[in-house]
């Protein structure tokens, strides 16, 4: 088990959703270590977030903050319920990193180096002077503050590039040029940032069944150091028994032997006081 190298509050990501108007919220992280952590924040659709920053470094027992802005959207999605989720990773890192040394190698988990991840959800929820006023996905939650210009750069969380915006364009404007968009490409995008989410996921998934797989192990070491334990003291009790066997017959041995010695001396005596008898006898009759 790991120790938590950040926090981060909140644990959610919230938007208050109005057509063709941007929603920010900024998220904090606290550096709980004495040393230096280095962080990114990827999610499933860089098309429609921008984060600022979106990698960093946080000093010991530092607190560090990155804000998130959602593009102006036409429409809200079905029952305002988005799919979009966030991932945070972090890393300790040696003191004289900088951002520009931040890569996606620097989160490898390759080099055997704990990395931490979170993933966050979206929760949308509608203004507070909206007739429909609902906290959505069950979680009530206060607006953050609006940005009514948008951010000059939408970075791909994917690769950490920018793709800069030279001015600001109508929100209608705008969605026409996404609607000319190559649809494969950005589907392209979304795909292998939804699959860095999963493999995360999946990776979880294998840590788990390692952790669990290392305590049956653990446990199975335990059962064969006591059955050879058993074993052992078995055979030292067979072998205990064989002698006491042994011993026993031995000693038996030597007993018939003695019976036999003590009794030899008695017979004599009693064949000597016969021929004493016959010889007294035959005395007296003469």
């Amino acid at each position: 088990m790991h120790f938590e190298l950040v926090d981060i509050q909140p644990r959610e990501i919230t938007f208050t959703f109005e057509p063709r108007k941007q929603s920010s919220c900024t998220i904090q992280l606290f550096n709980k270590t004495d040393k230096h952590v280095a962080f990114k924040v990827k999610t499933t659709n860089p098309k429609k977030y921008c984060v600022r920053p979106n990698t960093g470094i946080i000093s010991s027992k530092s607190l560090c903050e990155f804000k998130i802005t959602m593009q102006a959207q036409r429409e809200p999605p079905p029952d305002m319920v988005c799919k979009d989720k966030f991932l945070v990773q972090s890393k300790v890192v040696p003191e004289e990193t900088s951002d520009k040394d931040i890569t996606s190698e620097t989160f490898s988990k390759d080099d055997g180096e704990y990395v931490q991840e979170n993933k966050l959800r979206v929760i949308l929820v509608v203004p507070l002077n909206s007739p429909e006023l609902s906290p959505i996905n069950g979680a009530q939650s206060h607006p953050p503050n609006f940005e009514s210009s948008p951010p000059k750069c939408l970075e791909d969380l994917s690769g950490g590039e920018e793709t800069q915006i030279p001015q600001q364009k109508p929100a209608e404007e705008e969605f026409k040029q996404e609607n000319q968009e190559e649809p494969v490409k950005a589907k392209h995008v979304e795909i292998e940032t939804a699959k860095d989410v999963e493999k995360v996921e999946f990776v979880d998934e294998i840590n788990t069944m390692k952790s669990k797989l290392n305590a049956l192990e653990l446990k199975l070491s335990e059962a064969e150091a006591t059955i050879s334990r058993l074993t052992q003291e078995t055979r030292g009790s067979a072998q205990e028994k064989e002698s006491l066997q042994r011993e026993l017959v031995r000693l038996r041995s030597r007993k018939g032997v003695r019976k036999v010695q003590v009794g030899f001396p008695l017979l004599y005596v009693v064949m000597v006081a016969l021929i004493s008898l016959a010889l007294g006898y035959m005395f007296h009759r003469q």
